[in-house]
C-alpha cells in the first residue's frame, strides 16, 4: 500500500504526473470545445485545490504530494507520518527514521505545483 492509498483511500491515476502543470492537463479524447471549457474551469481553480484529475479537490494538494511520495523510488511509505494542507502550504505530521529522509520529502513536496511551502513542526524525528 502507498502514500495515496493509506492516506487517501484512491488508487493512483492512470496518466499521472506530479510534476507538471496539472492545470495544463486536458482529456486526450476531449473536443476543442470541451478542452476549452476543461482549461478554463481548471484556470479558475487554485492550483492548491486542483485534484489528482484536473477537478476541484479541497485535499488536491496534499494528494499530489502523496502520489508525488509514491513516485520517488527513494521514499518509502512511513505508516507514521501523514500528508496534510492548509492553503498552499503541505503539512507534514508525526514520525520520521531520520533527518535525510525527511529532507528528502521536504525536496519532493515543494516539487509539486501549487506547494507554497512545507511545515515539518509537527514532525518527530528517530
Amino acid at each position: 500500500m502507498g502514500w495515496l492509498q493509506r492516506l487517501f483511500g484512491v488508487q493512483k491515476p492512470q496518466a499521472s504526473s506530479t510534476r507538471t502543470n496539472v492545470a495544463q492537463a486536458s482529456p486526450a479524447q476531449a473536443s476543442p470545445a470541451q478542452a476549452t471549457a476543461t482549461r478554463t474551469q481548471q484556470q479558475s481553480i487554485p492550483p492548491e485545490r486542483l485534484g489528482l484529475n484536473g477537478e476541484y479537490d479541497e485535499s488536491g494538494l496534499a494528494k499530489r504530494v502523496a502520489l508525488a511520495f509514491d513516485e520517488d523510488s527513494a521514499i518509502d511509505d512511513i505508516n507514521t507520518l501523514y500528508v496534510a494542507q492548509t492553503g498552499n502550504t503541505v503539512v507534514l505530521k508525526g514520525k520520521v527514521p531520520n533527518q535525510q529522509i525527511l529532507n528528502k520529502m521536504i525536496s519532493v513536496a515543494r516539487g509539486v505545483s501549487g506547494a507554497g511551502s512545507v511545515d515539518t513542526t509537527q514532525v518527530n524525528i528517530g
